[in-house]
C-alpha cells in the first residue's frame, strides 16, 4: 500500500477526476444523500489517498484545519474494496497524517453515528448529542491523547 496526500493544486486533473467520481458514487448515489458533494474545503483540505501496489484507490479522506484544531471527513472506501480492512488502515493513517501535519491541535471530526463504535475504537469520544447532517444521523467526537 502507498499513501500520498497532496493539496489541491498538487493533484493531477485525473487524480481528482477519479476521487470526486468516487465521492459522489459513495456519498451521493450511494448513500441517497443530495448535497453539494465538491465544496470550498477542497481548496484548502490536504487530500489523502491509499492506494494499492497497482495504483487503485482503496481508500480516500481529506484533512483540514479548524479554528479549534484539526479534522478529517469524507472518508471512504470504494465497494470494491471493501471487507479487506482498508478502513481501520485509513482512519489510521489520516490520524497520523493529521497530527503530523497539525501538531498538538486538537482533532474532531463529525461522524456518521452507526461509525460511531468504530471511531471510539481509535480512541475518539463522543462530545455531542446525535445531529442531522444532510438527512444523516451524526454525532461529533473528539480524539482522546
Amino acid at each position: 500500500m502507498q499513501v500520498t496526500v497532496k493539496k489541491l493544486t498538487e493533484l493531477t486533473t485525473t487524480e481528482f477526476y477519479r476521487l470526486a467520481k468516487e465521492r459522489v458514487k459513495v456519498f451521493v448515489v450511494e448513500q441517497t444523500c443530495y448535497y453539494q458533494e465538491i465544496d470550498d474545503q477542497d481548496e484548502t483540505a490536504y487530500h489523502l489517498q491509499l492506494l494499492t501496489d497497482d495504483g487503485q484507490l482503496a481508500g480516500y479522506t481529506r484533512i483540514m484545519e479548524t479554528k479549534a484544531g484539526a479534522t478529517f471527513g469524507r472518508v471512504l472506501v470504494p465497494m470494491a474494496m471493501r471487507k479487506h480492512g482498508y478502513g481501520r488502515q485509513l482512519v489510521a493513517e489520516t490520524i497520523a497524517k493529521t497530527k503530523q501535519l497539525f501538531p498538538g491541535k486538537t482533532i474532531e471530526i463529525e461522524a456518521q453515528n452507526y461509525l460511531r463504535d468504530f471511531y471510539a475504537s481509535f480512541g475518539f469520544t463522543p462530545v455531542s448529542d446525535v445531529f442531522d447532517l444532510d438527512g444523516i444521523p451524526h454525532v461529533k467526537m473528539v480524539l482522546k491523547d
